[in-house]
């Protein structure tokens, strides 16, 4: 078994915690996905502290309002990930500007969920667009920037999901995390060589525009209304909604995780990963860590009764 750790351990763990990288003001970062959300109050608190903020939004609405809320120090750019072209450009256009001083930090934080529920319910499509955007997307945005991270010695910031640990429902959104959590784990380790410190963060069930629980809802009777009837059948209309877990899981305070980015780009000795939310860290995280028997057990529990298995 594991010993405890004496007093003086976590003392000493907790001061190297603590311990912050001097002289950032005015250093660049680059941050997806400020539309609404994580991204967009990331970019409005790291423009407050000085940063030189690049924030992507997907429309031109998204961009119009995050720039008026910001100060004149922070430059929008409309991208799409999924764009090769686009984020092309959008690399160029930042590596004129940062020129030989780099960019300090890369917030992979563009994303979306797409549709969720069981895997029989789905098309192909429902997985791809996830996919296409949290993981391709992400890759592609990482080998654009990664010359620029390489030569300031910066930092690359990867936004997860406590879906990148556990898969709760069916459709892209799940296998994207996953892709993600190994593609940082690869990516962070071919980076130690070159200074580059690569974190990971978990989010728990935040209540975001992309997780708002009318909107999944709606897709997801979008998708029943297809089904041919036995499918119907089997499950019953009450497997349209959220189980218990989900629905008493959400958290509000997107500071949470803005606090964590904030930690992986000026710390000394920032964390692999941040799990983020009170269920990521009771819940989710330890669940993810218990045996597979065990999961199914709790996850299944959760779940809206069938209606009837033997149709079909």
């Amino acid at each position: 078994c594991l010993l405890p750790l004496p007093t003086s351990a976590y003392l000493w763990l907790s001061t190297l915690d603590r311990l912050k990288i001097t002289n950032l003001t005015g250093k660049y970062i680059f941050i997806t996905g400020c539309d609404t959300g994580f991204g967009n109050l990331a970019a409005r608190t790291f423009d407050k502290k000085g940063f030189r903020v690049f924030a992507s939004c997907l429309t031109e609405t998204g961009a119009e309002a995050l720039k008026a809320a910001s100060s004149e120090r922070l430059q929008t750019l409309q991208l799409d990930v999924t764009d090769s072209d686009n984020v092309k450009k959008v690399a160029e256009r930042i590596k004129a500007e940062v020129g030989s001083e780099g960019l300090w930090g890369l917030i992979n934080n563009a994303g979306i969920i797409g549709p969720t529920g069981p895997t029989d319910w789905l098309k192909i499509e429902h997985f791809r667009a996830p996919i296409e955007v949290n993981l391709i997307g992400l890759i592609n945005v990482t080998l654009n920037m990664l010359p620029l991270v390489k030569k300031a010695k910066g930092r690359i910031v990867n936004i997860s999901s406590i879906g990148g640990r556990l898969a709760v429902n069916g459709g892209g959104y799940f296998p994207s995390k996953y892709g993600l959590e190994g593609f940082n784990d690869s990516l962070r380790r071919d980076m130690i060589a070159f200074g580059v410190k690569v974190s990971c963060i978990e989010p728990g069930l935040f209540n975001t525009e992309l997780s708002n629980q009318t909107k999944v809802i709606k897709e997801r009777e979008a998708i029943w209304n297809q089904l041919p009837p036995a499918t119907k059948k089997q499950y019953g209309e009450g497997y349209l909604q959220e189980g218990k877990l989900v629905r008493m899981s959400m958290n509000t305070d997107f500071s949470l995780v803005v606090q964590c980015m904030e930690h992986a780009l000026t710390s000394l000795h920032p964390h692999t990963r941040y799990p983020v939310g009170r269920d990521a860290k009771l819940l989710w995280i330890p669940l993810s860590n218990m045996p597979a028997a065990i999961q199914d057990f709790v996850l299944l529990r959760n779940k809206v009764k069938l209606a009837d298995t033997s149709a079909g």
